[in-house]
């Protein structure tokens, strides 16, 4: 067992703060990512909060202001449970490397991304209770965790519209995959947000503020932005990333994998996130000159991902397979990585690719 009560196999890509993906054996074990294997991004040290001392202020363009402790939002409110998919802006970013170099950026590979059952609150009930005035607009969030790679260092904070904070789906979640929420998973509370970058379920959760303007820290103001392949990080360039871009990945056979020939099972997932649902996912084992449709399994709601399987019969030789998944809006994925790189290494959503040879 590795540190946080990881599992010893997760790639680690920094010690401290502690920053480890999941492989994809993992992701391929079922559609729920088990806690011992679930992604970890962090920008700071893992704070230590005493449950039994925090407290969540709420205040900013509201009626009343509160000021809550665990007991008080577990009595007052309604538990809720949803099941969402957490995807890193950064996810897949190793494949932007390879087409060149990006310089200060952890090359995560396809495993910054997991599944699992939240349970708390609607954040939406919390805000109802502070009343929202009429010149809100966004929902801040700020976190315990301080981030040295700012100077000067500042807390993680970021910022969700008021429309999707008002949403039932968002949690202020106090428990993962029916356990109490890990420290290095944000305890005692984190907001999840679903269909969004996870950039914006603050973890070890403060302070919500209801403001006029979205969120002005680093890490929504400079840091997870798309910029224009010529572009510079600072303060309001480029887009601020929110929804999750339409993603699916290869979890079996894997790229450079020696499998029998005959019948073999390729595996996967696809997420649509925003508002959308994943409505198809082809694979082809021909580089893209011909396709084959997957079957998509276990529902598991609309902000979870699909996994999705397909059988093929393979000959004795060389292939690559190809996958492409389609969203509800009929939008599908770029089809190389190519056009996508940008300096930040955000948001690598082409058609993912693996080599693989049938042995007699």
């Amino acid at each position: 067992m590795g540190r946080y009560g990881k599992r010893a196999d997760l790639i680690v890509h920094e010690d401290e703060p502690f920053n480890a993906e999941t492989p994809l054996a993992a992701l391929d074990e079922g559609p729920l990512t088990t806690t011992d294997a679930f992604y970890v991004r962090g920008h700071g040290v893992v704070p230590e909060v005493d449950p039994a001392a925090w407290r969540l202020r709420v205040h900013g363009l509201v009626e009343r202001e509160l000021d809550l402790s665990l007991t008080t939002l577990r009595e007052a409110f309604r538990e809720r449970t949803e099941t969402v998919t957490l995807q890193c802006a950064g996810n897949r970013r190793a494949g932007l490397i390879a087409v060149r170099e990006i310089p200060g950026e952890a090359p995560w590979g396809p495993g910054a991304t997991g599944t699992a059952t939240w349970s708390g609150v609607a954040l939406a009930d919390v805000l109802a209770l502070a009343g929202p005035l009429r010149e809100a607009a966004h929902v801040g969030f700020d976190g315990a965790d301080l981030a040295t790679e700012v100077v000067p260092a500042e807390r993680f904070g970021g910022s969700i519209p008021l429309d999707k904070a008002c949403r039932p789906e968002v949690l202020l979640a106090w428990a993962m995959n029916g356990t109490p929420l890990p420290a290095v998973h944000g305890a005692p509370l984190r907001v999840v947000v679903p269909g969004y970058i996870g950039a914006r379920s603050v973890k070890w959760l403060e302070r919500i503020e209801v403001r006029a303007t979205p969120w002005e820290g680093y890490f929504q103001h400079v840091a997870y932005r798309l910029l224009p392949e010529d572009g510079t990080p600072g303060p309001g360039a480029g887009i601020p990333l929110g929804l999750v871009a339409l993603n699916a990945d290869l979890l079996s056979p894997v790229d450079g994998e020696t499998v029998p020939a005959g019948p073999v099972e390729v595996r996967g997932y696809a997420f649509a996130g925003g508002e959308r649902h994943v409505a198809r996912v082809d694979v082809s084992l021909d580089g893209g000159a011909s396709w084959s449709q997957a079957e998509l399994l276990d529902d598991r709601g609309r902000w979870a991902w699909r996994h999705w399987r397909v059988t093929v019969e393979l000959a004795p030789g060389d292939y690559e397979i190809l996958v492409r998944a389609w969203d509800s809006s009929a939008a599908t994925q770029p089809e190389d990585e190519a056009a996508l790189w940008n300096p930040k290494g955000y948001v690598n959503n082409a058609r993912p690719r693996a080599r693989i040879r049938a042995r007699p």
